[in-house]
């Protein structure tokens, strides 16, 4: 593999559009409008959430919620797969419904409880003690692919155990044209096998920094992505949370800022937002190519930054298209700038 070429800032460069144009991409998709589902395999769950700025006992959470309410902000319907129990909000599926997401592949489980986790965050809000983990649905999760779900055109597969996120691409008759995984090192830890199983059937690798140093062996992170892009992959993102992202395929790499924020009240889903945003771009779009994957990375990091602002999914709940498109401005005034070699 060649050595990586660095496209740097500003971002109106790197999508080949002018500031101006930029959050055209973004007007409010029509109703009549066809788009191809994508389906969203993740947790649907509670959590009770702690850091240096709060505290709450119990909020929805889970990686498929933060994904399709982030998603259905760009695109709809999401096709959800997920397993909740009796005690899972009426009221939450409803507004997840009325946001284009569907339940045909959600099992409710009548006498059973939801996954529960317990966090706390230290005061740099990157580093977290899990209290709690009651698995409770989530410990005989067997997800189904519905017949209605079968001709989408794209995949998220949420923070899962690999062995679910291998089953649920198996049960397609029809490849996605675009597989998106996230992960984290715990899978790394207790299911590389198995992870690395569904690496070979994917297009695009979500996770952060240290599981990518993990995943790898290597601390540089262009070393790291060399390696891993050679597990299967064709495009890496590799999340640094207040630090940006990046993106790898084949030689290239792009850098993506972070928009500084006054308060980040919980990290907590902000991942799941930023996978939420970049494939609700995708579907907006219909384009997989490297150029337009920048820019979904930038409406990914915009839905992430909207979802550390307050606890839980709330703040994904509040906005709309013209916080969004306020939002995405700012990111491009972050990064552009003109500048004489002399």
């Amino acid at each position: 593999m060649k050595d990586f070429q660095l496209q740097g800032l500003p971002i109106n460069q790197l999508t080949n559009k002018p500031i101006n144009q930029l959050t055209a991409t973004f007007a409010p998709f029509k109703k009549n409008k066809i788009f191809m589902a994508i389906i969203s395999l993740g947790s649907m769950a509670f959590d009770a959430i702690e850091t240096p700025f709060g505290k709450v006992d119990k909020i929805v959470g889970g990686s498929g919620t933060y994904v399709a309410y982030a998603a259905s902000h760009l695109t709809q319907p999401i096709q959800q797969i997920s397993i909740v129990g009796n005690d899972f909000p009426e009221d939450e599926i409803s507004e997840l419904k009325k946001r284009g997401v569907q339940f045909d592949g959600v099992e409710i489980v009548p006498d059973q409880k939801s996954f529960f986790w317990s966090g706390k965050y230290h005061l740099d809000m990157n580093t977290r003690d899990t209290l709690i983990t009651d698995l409770n649905v989530l410990a005989n999760f067997n997800p189904k692919v519905p017949e209605s779900y079968q001709n989408a055109e794209y995949l998220m597969l949420g923070n899962l155990m690999p062995i679910l996120q291998l089953s649920v691409i198996e049960q397609l008759r029809k490849r996605p044209d675009l597989i998106v995984l996230d992960t984290m090192n715990y899978w790394m830890a207790i299911a590389m096998e198995d992870l690395k199983k569904v690496l070979l059937k994917i297009d695009v690798l979500l996770i952060n920094d240290s599981e990518a140093r993990e995943l790898s062996n290597e601390y540089s992170l262009v070393k790291a992505a060399k390696k891993i892009l050679q597990m299967g992959p064709k495009f890496l993102i590799i999340k640094k949370g207040e630090h940006g992202a990046l993106l790898f395929h084949e030689d290239k790499v792009f850098v993506a800022p972070a928009l500084p924020l006054d308060e980040v009240f919980d990290p907590t889903g902000a991942g799941d937002a930023f996978a939420g945003g970049f494939m609700g771009h995708i579907d907006h779009t219909k384009n997989i190519s490297f150029e337009n994957m920048k820019t979904a990375i930038i409406v990914g990091s915009v839905m992430a930054s909207f979802c550390v602002e307050k606890f839980g999914p709330q703040r994904l709940k509040e906005i709309n298209r013209k916080d969004i498109d306020k939002r995405l401005s700012e990111f491009v005034q972050l990064s552009d700038f003109d500048i004489s070699l002399v």
